[in-house]
């Protein structure tokens, strides 16, 4: 019922009694007393504080006599005025009647006009959850739009101060990333999530939202933002176990001293979970890269290593060699080395350092280099593994490692081959006739003693013989029941294939490897090397 329609309640009253009414009203704290309908009389606002609350009707002096005044139960203050007075008792009984009848109409036009207010103001708050979800979908990280939600989530509320504060795994803190109307020099602090008195700390832990009066859980952390009431909402990723709390958003001083609702809290809660979603979902993405970038340094480290080992073809035409390394982490300490030395000889080395992954490769690469070095300078193997020794002991010793190789020189001319082998299980020649002859170990691993090397030495038939060296990684291959493949079948797969080329019988050692590992990881390096005379 409009304004027009209590005035002509009133007219009807005057005209029935004779007495002049004026009905006045406060719409909001922040606004006087105002006259909604009148059919004359005394028209000056009543004294709020002067009539009782309870309907119990006053009397006051006014211009034109004494005006019977009470107040109308109501949501809304609103004042009924009668007057002047000539009968006191008729006038009360007529106020009597007439004030409940028109405390209803105001309490109508109240609820109507708090459901038009309620629908504007849901309508501006979803409008403003479609215009953050855009917000977030066209921005890459969710700081970049941290500002803008929050300027968008006071407007709608209402609040002139306000704060966002996101939780860091790595320090524990709650971390500003921005507020709102803080002085220069005043910015907010970061906060430990242990706090006892800090507003957004407690809201974080218990992940539950907080509206605390003006002058209640006072803190140095909240106080740039703070004026009065402080709403404080947690910011929420929802899973299947339930919501992750990772940050906190609050609200205060709300314009015009108007207190937060329930609806304002169910609104920035939903806000809170889109921005939720949005820090979660920009953590991913970094991972994501982060992830993307080490998986794009390890296929450079792994294309890297591969160029540093050699070709088979390198040790032509004096032999035919094909060689294999596979690393279990991208990169790895397995390698093999080949050389042309003088006389027609040719150089095999292999080895295998403890471990796997980047330290094992640097050591490796290390190796490689010192062996380029040294090898060509003696064909003496055990004085070129002296030398290698030599150049990467300290960093075998500071990085407490050490190195299984094997180094092998094939006279091709004289029928011979020497060897120097520190501690490597793997290094056969396989004869002519299937027979398989160890190169047995001459010296413990590199970097776990300091005596002087030794050479040992066999027949070598350049028309039938295969050199022929593995690292355990190979022998070890274990399937998913923990079982290892063995060196013995290993070797039987060398011994069938001894008259193939070199490179078909690596190819069927890790075919036999891939088999028998089936879907489960390989969890050591693994390094083939084959050779026999031209």
């Amino acid at each position: 019922m409009a304004s027009s329609d209590l005035a002509r309640i009133l007219d009807a009253f005057t005209t029935g009694f004779g007495t002049p009414a004026v009905l006045w009203r406060q719409w909001r704290p922040d606004r006087g007393i105002e006259v909604v309908a009148t059919t004359g009389g005394d028209v000056t606002p009543p004294d709020a504080m002067a009539v009782p609350a309870d309907g119990t009707a006053v009397l006051r002096e006014v211009a034109v006599g004494r005006q019977l005044v009470a107040r109308l139960p109501g949501r809304s203050p609103a004042w009924l005025g009668l007057g002047p007075v000539r009968d006191e008792s008729e006038t009360r009984r007529w106020l009597a009647v007439l004030a409940p009848a028109l405390a209803e109409v105001l309490q109508a036009q109240w609820e109507s006009r708090r459901a038009a207010d309620e629908i504007a103001e849901r309508y501006e708050e979803i409008t403003l959850l479609y215009s953050i979800s855009e917000i977030l979908s066209r921005t890459v990280t969710f700081e970049a739009a941290a500002r803008r939600i929050l300027l968008e989530v006071a407007e709608t509320v209402g609040a002139a101060y306000g704060a966002l504060v996101r939780h860091d795994p790595a320090s524990g803190l709650l971390v500003p990333v921005t507020s709102l109307r803080v002085p220069r020099g005043a910015e907010p602090r970061t906060i430990p999530v242990d706090h006892p008195v800090s507003v957004l700390a407690r809201v974080y832990r218990t992940r539950h939202a907080l509206l605390v009066d003006a002058g209640v859980l006072v803190s140095e952390f909240e106080v740039p933002f703070r004026d009065g009431a402080l709403l404080a909402v947690p910011i929420l990723w929802t899973t299947p176990e339930g919501g992750l709390p990772v940050g906190v958003i609050c609200l205060s001083g709300r314009r015009g001293g108007l207190p937060f609702t329930a609806g304002d809290e169910k609104f920035i809660a939903a806000i809170g979970s889109q921005i939720g979603s949005a820090i979660q979902n920009g953590v991913l993405v970094r991972q994501s890269l982060e992830q993307e970038r080490l998986a794009s340094e390890m296929r450079l480290a792994t294309d890297l290593q591969q160029r540093l080992l050699p070709k088979g073809t390198s040790v032509a035409p004096e032999a035919r060699c094909a060689a294999r390394v596979e690393a279990a982490e991208g990169v790895g300490g397995d390698f093999y080395h080949l050389f042309r030395l003088d006389g027609g000889s040719t150089g095999v080395l292999l080895g295998d350092v403890s471990g796997h992954g980047y330290r094992a490769a640097l050591v490796m690469a290390l190796v490689m280099s010192a062996a380029a070095i040294h090898a060509r300078g003696s064909d003496d193997p055990a004085r070129t593994v002296e030398a290698i020794l030599a150049t990467v002991g300290d960093e075998l010793a500071d990085t407490e490692m050490f190195l299984s190789l094997c180094y092998v020189i094939v006279d091709h001319r004289g029928g011979v081959v020497r060897w120097t082998n520190t501690g490597h299980p793997h290094a056969f020649v396989i004869r002519g006739d299937g027979r398989t002859e160890r190169l047995a170990a001459t010296d413990p691993a590199l970097g776990l003693g300091t005596e002087p090397l030794s050479v040992a030495s066999s027949r070598w038939d350049p028309a039938e013989d295969l050199l022929t060296i593995f690292t355990d990684g190979v022998s070890d291959a274990r399937d998913a029941q923990g079982r290892a493949l063995g060196e013995a079948a290993v070797l039987d797969v060398l011994v069938a294939r001894r008259r193939e080329i070199p490179s078909r019988i690596v190819d069927g050692v890790f075919a036999q490897v891939s088999g028998h590992l089936g879907r489960v990881r390989p969890h050591d390096d693994q390094a083939v090397v084959v050779l026999r005379s031209a």
